[in-house]
C-alpha cells in the first residue's frame, strides 16, 4: 500500500509523515511537495518526495500515481482553498486514488468560524467525487497560542474578548497521529470530531503561562471593540486583527468547546495538556 501526504513539509504533513514512518515502512509513503529542497528531511529517510501543488491538475495526477490512500491537507491560501481542494480531489480521482483524507474543521457543517466554508465546500467536493473519503475535523491547536506566551512575559496579561468560552484545542502532533492511524486503519470511519480531553477557559490559559514562564499571569477580559483597538495599536495588520477578534467572539459562544471523545479515542490514550504544548514552545 501506497500512502501519500500533501503539504508534507508544512507543520501538519510533516508531522503526520513522521507518525506514518512508526507504522509502515518509508518505501510505502509519498511525500507531495511544492519544494524538493524543503523536503531533503523526509528524503533523506526513504521517503519519496514528489513535488506539485495545489492549482497544477497535470502535476498533481503524475504525482498521484500508484498511490492507494492520499491525505489531502488543507492549505493555507484562504479564499483559494476550495478550488486548489477541489483540484487534488479530481486528479487524485483520475490517478486511481482509492481513499482520501482530508484535514477539515471541528463541526463544519453549520460552523460560523471564518474558516468553514471553504471546508464545508472541499467536503461537499469529496462527496460529489465518489471518492470512499474520512473527514478528519480538526478543532484549535494548541500552537495557535504561541504568541500568547511572549505576550504574557512582557505584559503579565492574556488579552481576550472570548468571556467565559471555552476552548478544546490539542496538539498538533495529536492531529498528525490521528490522520496516520486513519490512514494505516482496515476500516476508516467517514467522520471524525476532533478535539482536546478538555475544554480550557481563559483563566485556564493564563494559569498554564503562568506555569511556563514562571510568574503570574491574569486575564484583561475587553470587548471586541477594545479588543481591535489594542491589537492593531500593537502593529498587527487588519485580516489578523478581524481573525483573532472574530474567533475570540466564536469561543464565548462555544463554538469550539465541543469535546466529543473521538480524538482520544483514535490515539488510545488522553490528548496532550495544554500546558505541555506551551512548556515545549516556550
Amino acid at each position: 500500500m501506497t500512502i501519500a501526504v500533501t503539504g508534507a513539509t508544512g507543520q501538519l504533513g510533516a508531522l503526520v509523515i513522521d507518525h506514518l514512518l512508526d507504522r509502515v515502512p518509508a518505501s510505502e509513503v509519498v511525500a507531495v511537495v511544492r519544494d524538493a529542497e524543503k523536503a531533503r528531511r523526509h528524503a533523506d529517510r526513504g521517503v519519496e518526495v514528489r513535488v506539485a501543488d495545489y492549482t497544477d491538475r497535470a502535476a498533481l495526477e503524475s504525482a498521484l500515481a500508484g498511490v492507494d490512500r492520499l491525505l489531502l491537507v488543507s492549505g493555507n491560501e484562504i479564499g483559494q482553498r476550495a478550488k486548489q481542494h477541489t483540484t487534488v480531489i479530481e486528479a487524485a480521482k483520475a490517478a486511481g486514488v482509492g481513499f482520501v483524507a482530508y484535514t477539515s474543521v471541528l463541526q463544519a457543517e453549520g460552523s460560523p468560524l471564518l474558516v468553514a466554508p471553504e471546508h464545508v465546500e472541499t467536503e461537499q467536493a469529496l462527496a460529489a467525487s465518489g471518492l470512499p473519503h474520512t473527514l478528519l475535523r480538526n478543532g484549535w491547536y494548541h500552537e495557535n497560542y504561541a504568541p500568547s506566551i511572549d505576550a504574557a512575559r512582557h505584559t503579565g496579561t492574556v488579552l481576550t474578548s472570548a468571556g467565559e468560552g471555552r476552548v478544546a484545542s490539542a496538539a498538533r502532533s495529536d492531529y498528525a497521529e490521528a490522520a496516520a492511524i486513519v490512514l494505516t486503519s482496515d476500516a476508516p470511519a467517514s467522520v471524525h470530531e476532533l478535539s482536546g480531553d478538555v475544554a480550557w477557559s481563559q483563566d485556564d490559559l493564563a494559569s498554564a503561562l503562568s506555569q511556563v514562564i514562571g510568574s503570574p499571569v491574569e486575564v484583561q477580559q475587553v470587548d471586541s471593540s477594545a479588543h481591535t483597538a489594542a491589537l492593531t495599536a500593537a502593529g498587527l495588520d487588519e485580516g489578523t486583527v478581524h481573525f483573532v477578534v472574530a474567533t475570540d467572539g466564536h469561543i464565548s459562544h462555544g463554538h469550539l468547546a465541543a469535546t466529543p471523545g473521538d480524538l482520544a479515542a483514535l490515539l488510545g490514550r488522553p490528548t496532550t495538556p495544554l500546558v505541555e504544548t506551551l512548556r515545549t514552545l516556550a
